[in-house]
C-alpha cells in the first residue's frame, strides 16, 4: 500500500478540508490544541474540489473551519521555510478576527480565531514539535485575552519512531510526517478518524487526474527544496573560499613561499599573485 504526501496542496485538502470526511478535522484539532471546549462539529469553508493542473498553487496550503460556536480555525500547512512566518500567522488572524464585524455590529459578536501552522521547518528556539501562544499578562500570567491564539507544529522536531507514538497527538503528527515512507497503516492507529486519514490517503483510492496533480505538485515542492539547498550549497562554497584566501593572505605577510602557499591551501599561483 502507498499513500499520498499529506503535505501537499492536493493531499492536505482531501484529507482535513473535505465535508465528506468532517470527523478527520475534528478529531485532529481535538487533540491537537488544547481547547476548552471540544469540537462538536465543523462548517468547512471552501471545501475540497479537485485542482486541475493549471491551478498549482505554492506550497502554502490553509483550510478555515468554524465549529459548533462559531469559533474559526485557520490550519496552515508550510512547505518551503519562510522566515516571517509567525508574523503572517498573526496577520492572518487579526485579518479574520476584524472581518467577523459588520458595519455596526457589536464586539460582544466577535469570535475566537485559533490558527495552526503545520511547518516543514523550525522557526521558534525551542525543542518541542508543539508549541502554543497565547496573549498573557505579563506581570501575572493571566490568560485574560483569549481570542486570539496561535499554534505550531514544527515537524522536523518530532523525531518519534513508529513504536514510540504515545498520544493520539503523536500519532496525527506521525502521520503528516512520514505517510508518504510508509506501506503499511501503523498498527498502533486506534481510533477512527485517523484509520480513515489512512484510507484517504491510499494511492489507490485517488483518480487517475487526482494523482496527476499530486504528483505534479511533488515535483513542485521538490524542485523548491532543489533550487533552496543548490544556494545553500553555493553560498557555503562561496564562504569556504573567501577563508582560504584569508589565510593565504596571512601567509603571504609572514612570508612563506609561493609554493608552500599553493601546497597548503589548493589555490593557484595566479589567485595567490593577485592577493599579493
Amino acid at each position: 500500500m502507498r499513500f499520498v504526501d499529506p503535505k501537499t496542496d492536493i493531499a492536505f485538502k482531501k484529507i482535513f478540508g473535505n465535508n465528506a470526511h468532517k470527523s478527520i478535522l475534528i478529531e485532529f484539532l481535538n487533540e491537537i490544541l488544547e481547547l476548552d471546549c471540544p469540537i462538536e462539529s465543523v462548517e468547512i469553508a471552501d471545501t475540497y474540489q479537485p485542482p486541475k493542473i493549471y491551478g498549482l498553487k505554492s506550497t502554502s496550503l490553509d483550510i478555515k473551519a468554524k465549529d459548533q460556536s462559531k469559533r474559526e480555525f485557520l490550519i496552515e500547512m508550510q512547505v518551503a521555510k519562510e522566515t516571517w512566518f509567525s508574523k503572517r500567522a498573526m496577520y492572518y488572524s487579526s485579518k479574520a478576527y476584524s472581518q467577523q464585524l459588520p458595519i455596526g455590529g457589536n464586539y460582544q459578536e466577535l469570535k475566537p480565531v485559533i490558527f495552526l501552522g503545520i511547518l516543514d521547518f523550525t522557526t521558534f528556539d525551542h525543542e518541542s514539535p508543539l508549541s502554543r501562544h497565547l496573549l498573557l499578562n505579563k506581570e501575572t500570567k493571566q490568560h485574560d485575552l483569549k481570542d486570539l491564539e496561535f499554534n505550531f507544529i514544527e515537524l522536523p522536531k518530532f523525531t518519534k519512531s513508529e513504536n514510540e507514538l504515545e498520544t493520539v497527538a503523536d500519532k496525527w503528527i506521525y502521520f503528516i510526517q512520514q505517510a508518504i515512507k510508509l506501506d503499511h497503516i501503523p498498527e498502533n492507529t486506534d481510533t477512527p478518524a485517523l484509520k480513515l486519514a489512512y484510507e484517504v490517503a491510499a494511492q489507490h483510492q485517488w483518480s487517475s487526474e487526482e494523482l496527476e496533480v499530486y504528483e505534479a505538485q511533488e515535483m513542485q515542492i521538490q524542485i523548491s527544496q532543489n533550487v533552496l539547498e543548490t544556494a545553500r550549497m553555493d553560498g557555503l562554497a562561496e564562504g569556504e573560499l573567501k577563508a582560504t584566501f584569508v589565510i593565504a593572505k596571512g601567509m603571504l605577510a609572514k612570508g612563506l613561499d609561493l609554493e608552500t602557499i599553493i601546497e597548503l591551501t589548493g589555490l593557484t599561483a595566479i589567485e595567490i599573485q593577485n592577493l599579493s
